[in-house]
């Protein structure tokens, strides 16, 4: 019975995902039915204790990200740098070469910081223009636009600032650019996987006939020629983030040594010193540092384009920051609450049966992502209940916990795009187009970077890359 009270719980936060329902809401009213079915008295002391206890860690940690990066994204957008890089690309890749050009600058958008969502509103206008001036079918276009920011950039390619690479840092004490040999061979896997997918998909639609296509949702307006910044400026903040990213994970550690304490002499407010431990904060401090001077460097490159348009830009963002980081929030106090319930040991037995500590990490996170319909909402819920059981069975087969890291990571964006997936949702939406026509393509994608988790795994096996 304790199994069901937590399958029905998982059940009901996908059903209500699923129709539309704000995770913020359902999240807490889930994990506490759960509770209540369980031990009705519990539930307030629950919903205190550990509901909101974990939501507040987790907005602690992670809510300067998710604000950076949506206002980097915004600035990017504002100052009309998106426009000129997927410019630059059709005119250095080729218009023939379609689902490469899309997932090219998907793919540089998304690993310069700039948020998914954001992403998909920048690319579909050209892509839309790309698509019908190559007479490509129009419902092939979320499988381009999922395989460039929804895979390997977001997770496998190592040094990413999405918040996926991110996450894991905090409980495996690792970096952003963990195990980078298994995240370039993973992400190599996934392209040239995905574009093989694509070009077959778009071959067999053109052999029959099958043209862009007429009476459409949402088309964009023709896209306009009008003078775009030089594509190494707008390139410029995006090389940026992810330089500086690096360069501060290894000066940070140098600059405070492995802890920092702020002593009551130096600020005399405080009743005792407060004592940071450098390692536990490092990648997010780095990434934050980096989105903060790319935000800079394009508001320094750009400053005409984004002066009356900054403050109502920028108030976007920080409202899109704030549901995304409380979205996720939610989710990660669900996990909490969920990993207290007596059916969750069920649960852990059943995961604990699989022997490989690297399979089981990759199940794991990757059933919960698919459940909750969230990469980082399902990777938080397994990390916050099963991270020391990874990190004991890591250890004790000797495996780096860089190598454990690339794997939750990746595994966290494999089954996450089912259907209440919210950027999928997003993605159709803007696209104009319906599960119908296009989920096939995303599922497609879906399932190429599930595989991908299982070839790094198998890669570190058979050559012990790392």
């Amino acid at each position: 019975m304790s199994f069901v009270i937590i399958a029905a719980s998982l059940a009901f936060l996908m059903f209500a995902a699923y129709r539309g329902f704000s995770v913020i809401l359902v999240a807490p009213l889930a994990a506490l039915g759960a509770v209540l079915l369980t031990e009705p008295a519990a539930v307030a002391p629950v919903f205190s204790g550990i509901f909101m206890e974990k939501m507040v860690v987790f907005v602690k940690l992670y809510f300067p990200v998710f604000l950076l990066g949506a206002v980097f994204g915004k600035v990017i957008e504002l100052a009309g740098f998106s426009e000129a890089i997927v410019h630059a690309a059709i005119r250095y890749i080729g218009r023939s070469r379609a689902n490469a050009v899309i997932v090219a600058v998907c793919a540089l958008l998304t690993y310069g910081g700039v948020s998914l969502f954001v992403v998909v509103f920048a690319v579909y206008p050209f892509a839309a223009e790309l698509y019908r001036q190559s007479n490509i079918p129009k419902r092939l276009m979320p499988g381009a636009i999922a395989l460039g920011a929804f895979s390997f950039t977001m997770d496998s390619f190592p040094g990413t600032p999405q918040i996926q690479n991110i996450i894991p840092t905090n409980f495996f004490k690792t970096t952003a650019w963990a195990a980078p040999g298994l995240g370039i061979a993973g992400s190599l896997f996934i392209v040239i996987v995905g574009l093989a997918f694509l070009e077959w998909r778009r071959r067999a639609a053109m052999a029959k006939g099958e043209g862009y296509g007429t009476a459409l949702v949402n088309e964009p307006e023709r896209v306009v020629s009008r003078v775009l910044r030089h594509p190494l400026v707008a390139i410029a903040p995006l090389l940026l983030v992810g330089v500086a990213n690096f360069a501060f994970t290894r000066a940070i550690p140098a600059w405070y040594g492995p802890t920092y304490t702020i002593a009551p002499d130096v600020l005399p407010g405080l009743h005792s010193p407060v004592t940071t431990t450098i390692n536990s904060v490092l990648a997010i401090w780095s990434v934050e540092v980096a989105l903060l001077l790319g935000i800079l460097l394009v508001v320094a490159t750009a400053f005409r384009e984004l002066r009356d348009r900054f403050a109502a830009g920028t108030k976007a963002a920080v409202a899109g920051a704030l549901l995304a980081s409380v979205n996720t929030a939610s989710e990660y106090g669900f996990g909490g609450v969920v990993a207290t319930l007596p059916g969750f040991a069920a649960v852990i037995g059943t995961l604990g049966s699989i022997p490989n500590p690297l399979v089981k990490a990759a199940v794991s996170v990757s059933a919960l992502a698919g459940m909750t319909g969230s990469a980082s909402g399902g990777m938080s819920i397994a990390l916050a209940a099963m991270s020391d059981l990874f990190v004991k069975g890591a250890q004790a087969a000797q495996i780096s916990l860089e190598v454990l890291h690339r794997v939750v990571a990746m595994a966290s964006g494999g089954m996450d795009t089912l259907p209440h997936n919210g950027a999928v949702i997003t993605l159709l939406a803007v696209t104009g187009l319906t599960h119908r026509e296009s989920y096939r393509d995303i599922f497609a994608i879906t399932m190429i970077k599930t595989l991908a988790v299982f070839f790094v795994i198998g890669l570190y096996y058979s050559f012990g890359v790392v």
